[in-house]
C-alpha cells in the first residue's frame, strides 16, 4: 500500500494515540518535514521528547505524547496565506482565538502562525493543532 500523505498518516497516528491515552506513538517513515512539525509540537509544549530510530528502511519516530492534544491535522489544500488573512484562517482551523498554533511553510522555514504574523511572513498552510 503506498502513503499519498505521510504527514497527515503521522498526525492522525498522534491524535489516535492521545485519544486512547498511549503515551508513546511510533510513527514509520520519517523524513525532514516530519521532524520541523513534530519539533515545533514539542517546542509549543503539545508532545514530549521524539527521537528517530534507524531500521534501514525510512527510520521511524518514537513520540512521547502527554496528553496536550485536543484535536490535530494536516491542512488540504494547502492554502496561501498572507499577513491579512491569518484572521480567516484562524476562525477556519482554531476553536478559538489565542488557542491553538497553525503551522505555516514559510520562505524562511517552517514556524507557527503567530511567529509569521510577527514577522511579517506569508506562506503555505501546512497544520493546525489545539
Amino acid at each position: 500500500m503506498v502513503l499519498n500523505d505521510v504527514l497527515a498518516n503521522v498526525y492522525s497516528n498522534i491524535l489516535n494515540h492521545e485519544k486512547l491515552g498511549k503515551r508513546i506513538c511510533v510513527v514509520k517513515p520519517s523524513s525532514k518535514l516530519i521532524r520541523a512539525n513534530l519539533q515545533i509540537l514539542q517546542d509549543q509544549r503539545y508532545i514530549g521528547d521524539f527521537k528517530e530510530i534507524e531500521d534501514g528502511k525510512g527510520n521511524m519516530l518514537q513520540i512521547n505524547l502527554i496528553s496536550a492534544i485536543n484535536k490535530c491535522g494536516v491542512i488540504k489544500p494547502r492554502f496561501s496565506v498572507t499577513l491579512d488573512t491569518y484572521d480567516k484562517y484562524e476562525k477556519r482551523f482554531l476553536p478559538s482565538r489565542n488557542i491553538g498554533i497553525l503551522l505555516v511553510s514559510t520562505s524562511k522555514g517552517l514556524m507557527t502562525h503567530i511567529q509569521a504574523k510577527e514577522k511579517g511572513f506569508g506562506g503555505k498552510l501546512i497544520a493546525y493543532c489545539y
